[in-house]
């Protein structure tokens, strides 16, 4: 069965990498009186506590309901404890911010994970907890993170390279291979600890059903659930097990007393410290560990082998080598089949491990807020505080599938604009799933009763871009395309859905009812001059560039999508009109608010700036040049003259408006006018105002860097931004990369860094601009240059130098990797590739989350070649005679 064929059968994706890599300091997992979630939970408390909604390990795999999970542990024989979870920085101990300090490649991975591979690099001396927090405490936040490279741990090579490979045989029977290399000139001790547990699910007082783990040999331990079809686990070279429960040790923790002899820590206590009666010596429990202890000599490689299966084998290696093999070569004929027409060796490793780092960040993602605020019956009941704590206005959301998440140790929750990114770069290689995750959260145990969609954990009622419709149709054109076949049923249940979204953002985000959209932050987190959330002292109005082009963007995308249905469906037609009405009225504000016709576009400086607008009906650019006056470039949509022909209804009305509301018509760029092919073209921009747009991103001096676009002109480097706002004092100034604001914690930077969302945004309105434009349409490229590009010419250049981050330069340097030079010349390293949230706007250098495969796994994407015009063509079907 090759992968493709595999693709087509869910039970294939039965079991995978649902584990997170950190469930401690998580607001699901806090049961504070404050909601203090970073303290609640931290990284030595989660040793010893069961927790409640999820579980974490290192390299881990679970089922779909997470009932039982695999995990791996170690110990070097010099670790304060066990390492059974990535160590990292909360966000209160890191001078910017949550930060993992753990070295893991995510190496490769097939959309059903009947094979995946990654690399966990381990120390061999004690891991430098106190070192990690002390020094990073006493930094300031315009000094560099320290990280464990700087520790020094790894200078004399004494560590492991630890590869961890899974391979399906069935949906229900998966093989484990750890491949083990001393990588130092000494030999050196290591404890490997296959770990295998049961979700806590039996304590909190719903269902006493407790399952079982047991053994009678070395090399193998008995499933009991009644709910899962695997069996056993088998281990090739185990000589002893080890068995405690999933449970609190409320001891350790609270001071009182346990509800079980054996604890969670129990095979940790005792490894670590010799205490036989932490463990069950009758082999059973609900924690089960095999034990293998080995001595390793100076660069020598062993090989370890396990087995979690549904059968009953006598010989389960057998045919263990054979499997892997298959698996392998079949993982290597899919991403053949996906990497066609991808020339450089280098851009295949790189994409390939993009989809393994999309792949790995899967994550079994369990939340009942109701639930969460009113506590469980077997727990003491909650203080009165959480009644009114965060998201009590959420009770209604219950969350419980597999997600994709933007980083499972940072990021370890979803977020709904990220995985809208998520979505396309997946769609290339499991259009099936992409779908799923769109349609999740519009689905009612995620979508607020009120239509707006849940924006992150932390705080499920702030308010991210509306770039879901977006992220559905071109998902919908990839499948389309891949499939040969429009999955028609998809997009009007998507869009049925959006129709709430669209409405909920027009309700609460116009507060002065002018199409000018104050959505806040907006996931552009320090961007601004103040936090955009924050509510001005005198009852000014923050007037947003970016909220009112992101809801025009909006419409567009509803436009499109019901232009599409209507081909099917005429019923849409009058759906597709009201959409194209309201980007008028959109566009119209932008530059029309009030009586003065007051716009967000400034005439003098040619550039859409946020403005305050003040009661008494006086109106103040905040003239700070940032990637918000940019975003009204993404309200573009170009729309071929044989569909409208189709649709004369839509035809029709279009007309009458144009015609009718000339206030409205003439802001339109271009409707009238046909583009090559007969193209009509509806933007914010008309070619003065794009062309003035693009003088200043493509400006060295001000967006345009090495690796693309800057989230802020450079401009304010040497001379920040400053402003007296209601007799405070404020400045913005250029940082290309760590954050040096305190704004939302200080551990978001858009002040400089290149950020692949809006980079990928920016390329993709560049070749709507182009498909619409003849090649003829030209711009100086880069600005001041004196050399001239079209559009498709320049959204491929910025491509390039997205690319130009991760690819290997002349000196066989990958720029990601340019904070430390080990990382460019170590073979052990050079090639492993870490995809960060957001990237150095000089230098390229990765900052932020070091995992962020989510929306940087846009790389993929980018990297891809481009499919034939039928992609981004409109849809040439007949209309069905009925319908007619």
């Amino acid at each position: 069965m090759t992968e493709q064929q595999r693709l087509s059968d869910i039970q294939w994706k039965k079991w995978g990498p649902y584990v997170s890599n950190r469930e401690w300091g998580l607001v699901r997992e806090d049961y504070s009186a404050n909601g203090d979630a970073w303290n609640y939970t931290n990284h030595d408390i989660a040793e010893a506590k069961a927790y409640r909604w999820g579980e974490e390990g290192i390299c881990g795999i679970c089922d779909d309901w997470q009932k039982l999970v695999f995990s791996i542990g170690f110990w070097n024989k010099k670790d304060k404890m066990i390492k059974e979870r990535f160590f990292g920085l909360s966000n209160g101990q890191g001078n910017h911010g949550e930060d993992v300090k753990e070295y893991f490649y995510y190496l490769d991975s097939t959309p059903t994970h009947s094979y995946m591979k990654m690399l966990y690099k381990y120390p061999q001396n004690a891991f430098p907890y106190e070192d990690l927090l002390n020094i990073n405490a006493g930094r300031s936040k315009n000094e560099d993170e320290y990280e464990l490279i700087d520790t020094g741990i790894f200078e004399r090579n004494e560590y492991f390279d630890i590869f961890i490979e899974y391979a399906k045989e069935g949906a229900n029977d998966i093989l484990i291979q750890l491949t083990v290399t001393n990588k130092s000139e000494n030999e050196a001790p290591l404890i490997i600890l296959p770990t295998l547990w049961f979700r806590n699910t039996w304590s909190w007082g719903y269902d006493d059903y407790k399952p079982l783990l047991s053994s009678k040999e070395f090399s193998k331990i008995k499933i009991e659930h009644k709910d899962l079809e695997v069996r056993n686990i088998y281990s090739k070279q185990s000589r002893k097990t080890l068995f405690c429960d999933n449970e609190t040790n409320n001891e350790r923790i609270y001071r009182s007393a346990n509800k079980s002899k054996y604890c969670k820590d129990g095979i940790n206590d005792f490894i670590i410290n010799q205490n036989l009666s932490a463990i069950n010596l009758e082999n059973k429990g609900t924690k089960a560990s095999f034990y293998i202890e080995d001595d390793f000599k100076a660069g020598e490689t062993k090989t370890f082998e396990f087995r979690l299966s549904d059968k009953e084998l006598s010989e389960p290696f057998q045919d263990f080598e054979a499997i892997f093999n298959s698996r392998k070569k079949e993982s290597d004929d899919f991403y053949n089949d996906i990497q066609k027409g991808i020339r450089s060796d280098d851009e295949k490793l790189i994409q390939r491990q993009a989809f393994a780092g999309l792949l790995w960040n899967k994550m079994y993602y369990h939340y009942n807020v109701e639930k969460w605020l009113k506590g469980d019956p077997a727990e003491m009941p909650p203080p009165k505080s959480r009644g009114r704590i965060r998201n009590y206005d959420w009770k209604h959301l219950n969350n419980e599938h597999i997600i994709s998440m933007p980083d499972k140790w940072e990021y370890p929750w979803y977020a709904t604009w990220d995985l809208a990114f998520h979505a396309i770069s997946f769609s290339l290689i499991d259009p099936d799933f992409a779908k799923y995750q769109l349609k999740l959260f519009l689905f009612e145990w995620y979508m607020h009763p009120n239509g707006q969609l849940p924006a992150y954990e932390w705080d499920f009622g702030d308010v991210n871009p509306p770039v879901h419709a977006w992220a559905v149709f071109k998902v919908f054109k990839i499948d389309e395309y891949l499939k040969d076949k429009p999955d028609l049923e998809f997009l009007e249940s998507a869009f049925q859905k959006l129709l709430m979204n669209f409405t909920w953002w027009v309700n609460k985000k116009d507060n002065n009812g002018n199409n000018i959209f104050e959505g806040g932050f907006l996931g552009l987190d320090n961007i601004g001059v103040f936090d955009r959330n924050s509510t001005l002292p005198n009852g000014e109005q923050l007037e947003q560039a970016d909220g009112t082009s992101w809801m025009a963007m909006f419409a567009l995308n509803m436009m499109r999508i019901a232009l599409e249905l209507a081909l099917y469906n005429r019923v849409y037609e009058e759906m597709a009109m009201k959409f194209f009405e309201h980007f008028l009225s959109i566009a119209h504000s932008l530059d029309n608010m009030g009586d003065e016709n007051f716009g967000l576009w400034d005439e003098e400086d040619e550039f859409f700036y946020d403005a305050i607008s003040s009661s008494d009906g006086n109106h103040m650019y905040l003239k700070l040049r940032t990637i918000v006056g940019l975003i009204p470039m993404f309200a573009v949509e170009v729309i071929d003259d044989e569909v409208i022909e189709k649709l004369p209804n839509f035809k029709k009305r279009m007309h009458w408006v144009l015609e009718n509301k000339p206030e409205l018509a003439a802001l339109v760029s271009h409707w009238e006018v046909k583009g090559q092919d007969s193209k009509h073209l509806l933007s914010l921009l008309r070619g003065h105002r794009l062309k003035r747009l693009l003088s200043r991103m493509l400006d060295p001096n001000e967006f345009l860097s090495d690796y693309g676009v800057r989230a802020l002109s450079k401009v304010y480097e040497k001379n920040p931004y400053t402003i007296n706002l209601n007799g405070v004092d404020y400045s913005v100034k250029y940082t290309p990369a760590e954050s040096d604001s305190g704004l939302f914690g200080g551990n978001s930077n858009w002040r400089g860094p290149i950020w692949f969302p809006i980079n990928f945004l920016i390329i993709e309105s560049l070749q709507s601009f182009f498909f619409y434009y003849s090649p003829d349409f030209m711009v100086e490229y880069p600005t001041g240059s004196g050399n001239y590009s079209n559009l498709e010419e320049i959204a491929d250049a910025l491509s390039k130098r997205l690319a130009k981050i991760f690819l290997k330069d002349e000196n066989e340097n990958r720029p990601v990797n340019s904070q430390y030079p080990r990382f460019q010349t170590d073979p052990d390293f050079k090639d492993y590739i870490l995809f960060y949230e957001y990237f150095h706007g000089d230098t390229g250098r990765g900052v932020g989350a070091s995992h962020q495969t989510g929306w940087t796994g846009l790389i993929s994407k980018i990297l891809q070649p481009k499919f034939p015009k039928k992609e981004i063509a409109e849809s040439q079907t007949e209309m069905p005679e009925e319908t007619k």
